[in-house]
């Protein structure tokens, strides 16, 4: 009789070739940085800084960062570094973090014009230039985590967080990433692509990365990583988000478009138990 497979077993996969998606990617963001950033800079802006996915939900409503006065803090995917800028005013040690120049550009500028004594670093969040245990909290509103093959991501975070340290990031549904269809580049109401195996999701001019939500839970088990909690947030209780178009609206007011996941570095820096 042949041995059912362990669940990390299961969802173990072998890591994305690693420069075809950030090449792609980031060549994605050197283009349409301007551009994005000209279309939504009133939703991204100082008042809204610190807030939370599509609906901008306020992180001093969720308090998924907890206390930030004195930690060190890193932002995986900065952009122009308006959450970073934010966290350094309230008292944090923050490094923002980004592999688009362009993108950069736009922090360093938003840096100046603060005087903010945040720290900015060109890199990609799958190999982060940065010695281990330098962090009390790593963070991410979509960009790197959903950009970067997490097999390379979370062992990276695992890395540099000091035990009892999190790891909180908002991107994708599994869901959702069943849904969109490649061909439309819109959301639907069928599944897509296969839920088992999901993993390197192909779009057009980009590559996002995404698992199952057992996936997502033994990679984080497997880095010595405790789940604290999952948000799914429901659209259209608030405000109707700028992000998203009528159609993705309805769509999330039936099913979860994104996903905010808070885990917590184990205290003794060792791996969970099986």
């Amino acid at each position: 009789m042949t041995p059912r497979p362990r669940p990390s077993d299961r969802h173990r996969r072998r890591p994305a070739r690693r420069t075809d998606h950030v090449r792609t990617n980031r060549a994605l963001w050197e283009r349409q940085s301007d551009a994005y950033d000209r279309r939504f800079r009133s939703v991204l802006g100082e008042k809204n800084a610190e807030s939370w996915g599509f609906e901008r939900i306020p992180e001093v409503e969720l308090n998924l960062l907890g206390p930030v006065e004195g930690r060190d803090i890193l932002e995986l995917g900065c952009g122009a570094a308006r959450w970073s800028i934010s966290l350094a005013g309230r008292g944090a040690n923050v490094v923002g973090l980004d592999f688009s120049s362009a993108q950069l550009e736009k922090a360093r500028k938003g840096v100046a014009r603060a005087r903010s004594p945040v720290r900015l670093i060109e890199a990609s969040a799958e190999r982060v230039p940065l010695r281990s245990a330098s962090f009390d909290l790593v963070f991410c509103d979509w960009g790197a985590m959903t950009f970067c093959d997490p097999y390379r991501t979370v062992p990276e975070c695992s890395r540099l967080l000091r035990p009892g340290g999190l790891l909180v990031f908002a991107t994708a549904s599994p869901i959702a990433s069943l849904a969109w269809n490649r061909a439309g580049d819109r959301i639907g109401t069928r599944f897509t692509r296969d839920y088992f195996g999901l993993h390197q999701v192909e779009l057009p001019n980009e590559v996002n990365f995404q698992l199952p939500y057992g996936g997502w839970i033994d990679l984080f088990r497997s880095n010595g990583f405790e789940v604290v909690s999952l948000l799914e947030p429901q659209m259209g209780r608030r405000r109707r988000s700028r992000y998203l178009s009528s159609r993705e609206s309805r769509w999330g007011e039936r099913w979860p478009l994104e996903a905010i996941w808070r885990v917590r570095k184990l205290g003794t820096g060792s791996p969970a138990p099986p």
